[in-house]
């Protein structure tokens, strides 16, 4: 049998990912597809764990960490594009040679044990991290944090992202539940700070962890490149980690070169801009109502109002109690056929959508919302219909 000659390929057997029906509770089946890896202990590895934000502080954290000098391995998901973009190393993705190198040897491990496309994907950032000698490693959560793959491993800190109602299939009906979960995280690490969190979360939280820091929103950031006030909280939480770090000397930079870096980060799929012909065109992978409560305030910046406001999920995923509030951004609200009665207008899918919406209507604004599979279709959609 010819072994797979692309990292796609090498995947598939897994399943294609799908977050919360790809989660697989449990360290076991990561401990056995870690078992013969001799893996490098980075100078400090960082946890990201919560609902909203995660990934966003991830970038920020990656940036002012590289500013302070040292080599980062940057592990998130999931993908836009192409896996390699999960895993990176000093802001580049990893090569497919150093993936299909490690996939050779990992996967029939993994295919043994049943491991899952996210377990599998988190085994293999250690082993790049490991290979390339980072001096740090930030791994970001995935669906939850107690039995999640990325808290089989020791951290030294952990982080907690703004914390709501997500996933409850896995990780229960309540804050409480939620916050219990990942409030795991924490776990074994020598340093914690959470975001600003609601009473429920962060007594909870707090229980879990009575010195818990929480980040505070600074008057002092410089504007952000990342759009949206809701960056902010992300923004802080990134540098109240680096401050923390500098106090007890594990980083060494001076706090404006900090807020710089973190200020200039630039991170796809989150109010992501891109220009359209005479279109003026933001995507973001705003999944859940928590995530569309916190873009809102921000989009009669962007546009006032804007001309259709797209929301395409998955279909286990219904936003439909954010259209009123959505509504109010914007002249029409455009879906999928089963939003049928709640939108204006619906489509069989998002490039039926933007082909029957976009094409007519040069110089108009448009906001794309659903998950990372709807910005990575929006985005593939308008590079590959180009009006230049």
């Amino acid at each position: 049998m010819n072994k797979p000659n692309s990292v796609d390929v090498w995947l598939e057997q897994l399943g294609a990912p799908a977050a919360d029906r790809d989660y697989r509770p449990g360290h076991a089946r990561m401990h056995t597809l870690l078992r013969n890896q001799t893996l490098r202990k980075p100078r400090l590895r960082i946890r990201i764990a919560g609902t909203n934000g995660k990934g966003s502080t991830a970038f920020m954290l990656a940036a002012a960490l590289e500013a302070a000098g040292l080599s980062v391995g940057l592990y998130t998901s999931p993908h836009i594009h192409h896996f390699n973009e999960r895993i990176r190393i000093n802001s580049s993705p990893v090569s497919d040679d150093m993936l299909l190198e490690k996939l050779q040897e990992m996967m029939p491990v993994a295919l043994d044990c049943g491991a899952s496309y996210f377990e599998v994907a988190t085994a293999l950032a250690l082993n790049c991290f490991s290979d390339t000698a980072v001096d740090v490693e930030i791994l970001e959560a995935g669906v939850g944090a107690k039995l999640d793959a990325t808290t089989a491993v020791d951290a030294d800190m952990a982080l907690i992202t703004p914390i709501a109602l997500d996933h409850q299939a896995w990780l229960g009906d309540s804050l409480s539940d939620i916050a219990e979960e990942k409030a795991c995280a924490m776990d074994g690490c020598t340093y914690a700070i959470s975001a600003p969190q609601s009473t429920q979360v962060s007594d909870m939280l707090i229980s879990h962890r009575p010195n818990l820091d929480f980040a505070e929103a600074m008057s002092n950031l410089p504007k952000l490149r990342a759009a949206g006030n809701h960056q902010r909280i992300n923004a802080a939480l990134a540098l109240a980690a680096m401050c923390q770090l500098q106090q007890n000397g594990i980083v060494n930079i001076k706090p404006e070169s900090a807020r710089q870096a973190i200020a200039q980060t630039e991170i796809p799929g989150r109010l992501q801009y891109i220009p359209w012909g005479k279109c003026h065109i933001w995507l973001d992978a705003a999944h859940n109502m928590h995530a569309i409560e916190s873009l809102l305030p921000s989009l009669p910046e962007l546009a006032n109002p804007f001309d259709a406001i797209f929301v395409f999920t998955r279909k286990d995923r219904d936003l439909r109690e954010t259209f009123p509030q959505l509504r109010q951004h914007s002249r029409k609200l455009i879906g999928s056929d089963r939003y049928r009665k709640a939108c204006d207008i619906s489509y069989v899918n998002l490039e039926a959508a933007l082909d029957g919406e976009l094409r007519p209507n040069p110089g108009k604004s448009y906001l794309v919302l659903g998950s990372f599979l709807t910005v990575s279709a929006a985005s593939k959609w308008l590079e590959e219909n180009s009006p230049d």
